[in-house]
């Protein structure tokens, strides 16, 4: 019975033993599926909490998990600084744009304009900075994209915009010059401000001139509103000549700009420069080689002429003189109202013209100041001073000289010749 009992036993211990066996593999079961439900009830959790088997990884203390993220890139060692910053306004058109490096160099500068215009700049020689190379455009957003590497190669961007100042005053520039005209080789440009110029040197680089011949023009400032221009010699016959105006961005005053950029072309046309000689009562014609002379009369030891180089600065048919408009004339005032044939040659009254009320001419200086030659009441295109007028140009030169008066101002009129270049 024993060994019955024992073997009984034995399988009562193992039933038993498989029972616990089966148990606890239900048991597992259970925890795996409730694990499961965890795990996802953590990933979609609204609270963004991770459960501790995210934040260590698959290895359970996080080593894995370093070891599979990729590494944190490395920033270049340039560092670029632009001028204006971001989103800056009213900003000054000259000079405020500046892009710069540290700890690398420039590979790429890219401005433009709203209009994707692009602005043409100066990258300096080490490659650390770089410049327009003119004035920006009043009242205009522009656009920055720069970047720069270090030693190792490694780039730095950046990307900006600002906008300049538009300006609340403004100074107009009016010169006497007509599109596509024609002037005589003697011609001056003169340009005549509406507020007074402070800053003369930037306004001289904002007008510039270019022509067939490459002559060299230079500015001369009379006072601070005039500034006139002028080669060293005449121009040469046939010059194709445009002038360039670019002072809308230019600061003329603080506070004030230019209000005009503009072209403006002109031609000069056959050469004829004139020589009144007041001793003689002549006046000599020399064109294009041609010489011929006109009996004159100039202006009377009470009212001499002035000496010097002149300029025709402007034609009239007839026009009237008075001696009103005219300081210190000295003797009989006069009046009359239909001089034929005028052509002036400075602001203070001195013209070359007709005239049909005197007989001096290659006689005597009889005048009041004028070079006048024989004419006929109304102006007669056939006579003297009508032939005269017809082959004159605004623009050519008229030069008196053996005259008891003094030398011509050179800023009285167009009479800029008469200060050497040195002087101009």
């Amino acid at each position: 019975m024993k060994p019955v009992q024992a073997a009984d036993a034995a399988i009562v211990m193992t039933q038993g033993a498989a029972e616990r066996r089966a148990r606890r593999t239900r048991l597992a079961g259970v925890a795996l599926a409730m694990g499961g439900v965890l795990l996802v009830t953590a990933g979609c959790s609204s609270s963004g909490s991770k459960s501790s088997t995210d934040a260590k990884g698959p290895g359970g203390d996080g080593t894995a998990s370093a070891a599979a993220s990729p590494s944190a890139p490395k920033n270049s060692a340039a560092v670029l600084t632009v001028l204006p910053k971001d989103g800056a306004e009213d900003v000054n058109p000259n000079d405020a744009l500046n892009v710069a490096v540290t700890g690398g160099t420039l590979t790429a500068v890219e401005v433009t304009d709203k209009n994707g215009k692009p602005v043409a700049g100066v990258l300096a020689a080490d490659n650390l900075s770089w410049k327009p190379s003119a004035p920006l455009t009043v009242g205009m957003v522009y656009k920055v994209s720069a970047q720069a590497k270090d030693a190792d190669g490694l780039v730095a961007a950046s990307t900006s915009s600002f906008t300049t100042l538009t300006p609340a005053k403004t100074a107009s520039a009016n010169d006497n010059i007509t599109d596509n005209g024609t002037y005589g080789v003697g011609m001056i440009v003169s340009v005549n401000f509406g507020k007074p110029i402070k800053n003369k040197d930037a306004v001289l680089k904002g007008i510039t001139f270019e022509d067939s011949n490459h002559t060299v023009v230079k500015g001369h400032w009379f006072g601070s509103q005039r500034l006139d221009f002028r080669p060293e010699s005449y121009w040469k016959s046939g010059t194709k000549v445009t002038i360039h105006y670019r002072l809308k961005n230019v600061e003329v005053s603080p506070g004030v700009y230019g209000d005009v950029d503009r072209d403006e072309p002109f031609t000069i046309g056959r050469s004829q420069v004139s020589v009144a000689d007041a001793a003689t009562h002549q006046m000599t014609v020399t064109r294009d080689g041609a010489v011929k002379t006109i009996p004159i009369t100039a202006g009377d030891d009470q009212n001499p002429s002035w000496n010097g180089t002149m300029v025709i600065s402007s034609k009239e048919k007839v026009t009237r003189m008075n001696s009103a408009t005219v300081s210190n004339i000295q003797g009989s005032e006069y009046d009359i109202s239909d001089v034929p044939h005028a052509m002036r040659l400075t602001a203070s009254g001195t013209y070359v013209h007709g005239n049909y009320w005197g007989s001096s001419f290659g006689k005597a200086n009889a005048s009041h100041g004028c070079v006048s030659m024989a004419d006929t009441k109304g102006g007669d295109d056939a006579s003297t001073a009508g032939k005269y007028f017809a082959d004159s140009l605004v623009g050519d030169v008229v030069k008196i000289q053996n005259s008891k008066g003094k030398t011509v101002s050179a800023d009285n009129g167009l009479s800029g010749w008469t200060l050497p270049w040195s002087a101009w």
